[in-house]
């Protein structure tokens, strides 16, 4: 899906097992909760294991703002893929979060994403953007999640 030249990785340590990260990643009702940019998230589809397989997010972030339907594909606890189908801003966006066991304890959640934009940005730019994006993600989710109390 991805290549290094065209997207953005980063990872963060999150204290608790793979499955309670897993589940705040599913819980897109919580979005609006812990991703700055989200102000709606509402499930349309449901694949056959009870997982939302079609999500529509209201982005609001920046100068901009966005309607936005992805698909989603489940992998088990461990990892999850999604894709864009509509949006009025972007061309394309594809992300993965990857969780694997901690080498001490917790679970290293790893988030990859690649974004093109309808109106062309300077690579170094977008670049930054996606950064940003991701980062502030994995921080929202590893708050999320440790605040639960569902320790490993």
């Amino acid at each position: 899906m991805f290549t290094t030249a065209e997207q953005t990785r980063s990872s963060i340590t999150i204290n608790a097992t793979p499955d309670a990260v897993m589940d705040a990643i599913a819980d897109f009702d919580a979005y609006p909760d812990w991703v700055r940019e989200v102000s709606r998230a509402e499930v349309h589809e449901w694949d056959a294991q009870g997982r939302p397989s079609k999500v529509g997010l209201r982005i609001d972030g920046g100068p901009t703002s966005d309607e936005q339907l992805h698909s989603y594909e489940w992998h088990g606890q461990r990892s999850v893929r999604w894709s864009l189908d509509k949006s009025r801003v972007l061309n394309s966006l594809h992300g993965t979060y990857d969780l694997a066991p901690a080498a001490d304890a917790g679970t290293v959640a790893t988030y990859q994403l690649a974004v093109s934009l309808k109106t062309p940005m300077l690579g170094v730019l977008k670049r930054r953007a996606e950064q940003v994006m991701v980062e502030r993600a994995l921080a929202g989710l590893k708050r999320r999640v440790e605040s639960r109390g569902v320790a490993h």
